[in-house]
């Protein structure tokens, strides 16, 4: 198989990965109320359906990135994908609410296996100069998918009840799975030891998974609430460990060449704090349709059609943007549209025209879409073949905790009145400007580079000696 079929065949396998995984996560949520009637639910055991998922996600995503450098990205990404839908055909067939939680929580760690390996896939098998766009098409999938997911769903729900939205999963799954088969990649770069910190994976999990966990709850607990508290603390100061330990081993779970690099801690930062502000604000958009403008949930969703259109149709933008004028200036561009698409929102009342609404989803859409195609593609290129899979691990973790901390920061400052959406998404909108701050870090010049076909030169000049494995270092 040519190589340009190879690396259609790996785009194709990561947006196909990248959109069975956004659908599960937007289709579920039609599916809650009437699992939690079927199977006699509290509201605290539907959202640890949820709460639980995201906790296995958040706590392996940089360890499964660590085992597909090691062990190979095809494979981690085999053993995910078949994981995936092995644990929902369990979900559609669980009997109890109690299974569905642990079933959740296990889908949860073959997603992590397989997100981190989807992006590396894209580094192994693209010329850096060309990433761009593959990810600008990765991306406008994930957009399709997601807002497609509550359509879907309630169509199955209403149909068919609420395990066909797990059942669906199935089928895709095991399509994926044999175009993964038909794959071939160069083997796994030898970039750091292969030998697994146990210390600082452990350390590394637990921070991750108490942070996702507090966030979660806090819009029952509040700020303040003595778990909070001390949730956060802990938190805190297994990260300060962490970090401590990381600095001293010989073997780092995240090895130095990516920890010292400015681009992938600045792309992570404005990934957390952009999709906090977009997921928060679509949590407070939504209770706002619904409850201040009497809308159901299908004309609820129409209205924030526009966002999803503007996301599909300018990630290709946002790719060619990267590619002409550098990382730079395209995300601070798309982090200032971010902003304003929330803010206007901010302004909106019930006698608003539905054009003014139209308007401001659009924009928070064209500007999420530049946001997420330049940091995907500045911290996947910026990643030697080696530690492609950390890299891709920590963007997703970066994406994972991002939504959790929007939904709580919108639900802690919501008051108990929708008529007006004001005070919510400002704070939602300043915290999404905080990444105009890590996008003055990242590179300035764009990526092409006429008749580079080196991934490791293009992607790292500076890179060292160690970074760059010399059977990797040609196509």
């Amino acid at each position: 198989m040519t190589a340009p079929v190879q690396r259609h065949l790996a785009l194709l396998v990561s947006a196909a990965g990248a959109m069975i995984v956004a659908l599960d996560g937007t289709i579920l949520l039609v599916a809650q109320p009437s699992l939690q009637r079927h199977l006699d639910a509290s509201v605290q055991q539907i959202q640890w359906t949820s709460t639980g998922y995201l906790v296995a996600v958040a706590a392996l995503l940089v360890i499964a990135g660590r085992f597909g450098d090691r062990y190979g990205h095809p494979r981690l990404l085999l053993v995910g994908v078949l994981g995936f839908g092995a644990a929902s055909a369990g979900i559609a067939l669980a009997p109890t609410v109690g299974w569905v939680i642990v079933l959740r929580t296990v889908q949860g760690g073959f997603g992590a296996l397989l997100q981190p390996a989807m992006l590396a896939l894209l580094r192994q098998t693209f010329p850096a100069d060309r990433l761009s766009m593959p990810i600008a098409i990765r991306t406008s999938a994930i957009a399709v998918a997601a807002g497609s997911g509550p359509i879907l769903g309630g169509v199955l729900v209403e149909h068919l009840g609420w395990r066909a939205v797990f059942w669906v999963n199935v089928p895709i799954a095991f399509v994926i799975a044999a175009l993964v088969l038909a794959l071939r990649t160069p083997p796994p770069g030898r970039a750091y030891s292969s030998r697994l910190n146990l210390t600082s994976a452990g350390l590394l999990a637990t921070a991750l998974a108490v942070l996702v966990h507090v966030l979660a709850n806090l819009p029952a607990r509040g700020w303040t609430a003595t778990p909070t508290l001390l949730e956060l603390f802990a938190a805190t100061g297994i990260a300060a460990v962490l970090v401590r330990h990381e600095r001293r081993t010989k073997h780092p779970i995240v090895p130095s060449a990516v920890a010292r690099s400015s681009a992938v801690t600045a792309s992570m930062a404005i990934l957390l704090v952009t999709t906090a502000g977009l997921f928060g604000t679509l949590f407070t958009a939504t209770f706002y349709l619904q409850d201040a403008l009497r809308l159901d949930p299908l004309a609820s969703g129409l209205r924030v059609l526009p966002l999803t259109a503007l996301m599909v149709l300018g990630a290709p933008a946002a790719g060619a943007a990267l590619h002409r004028y550098g990382a730079r200036r395209t995300a601070i561009t798309g982090t200032v549209l971010v902003v304003a698409g929330i803010a206007g929102l901010s302004q909106l009342g019930p006698t608003s025209p539905w054009m003014a609404m139209t308007v401001a989803f659009a924009v928070l859409g064209a500007g999420f879409a530049m946001v997420m195609v330049t940091a995907t593609g500045t911290v996947v290129g910026d990643a030697p073949p080696g530690y492609a899979g950390v890299v891709g691990g920590l963007k997703q973790t970066a994406v994972n905790i991002g939504p959790t901390l929007g939904i709580a920061v919108a639900a802690s400052t919501s008051g108990p009145a929708t008529s007006t959406m004001s005070s919510t998404l400002l704070v939602l909108a300043a915290l999404a400007a905080l990444g105009l701050l890590p996008a003055l870090y990242l590179p300035s010049r764009p990526t092409q580079q006429e008749g580079c076909d080196t991934t490791a030169v293009c992607a790292a000049p500076t890179a060292t000696p160690q970074a760059t494995p010399a059977h990797h270092e040609k196509r």
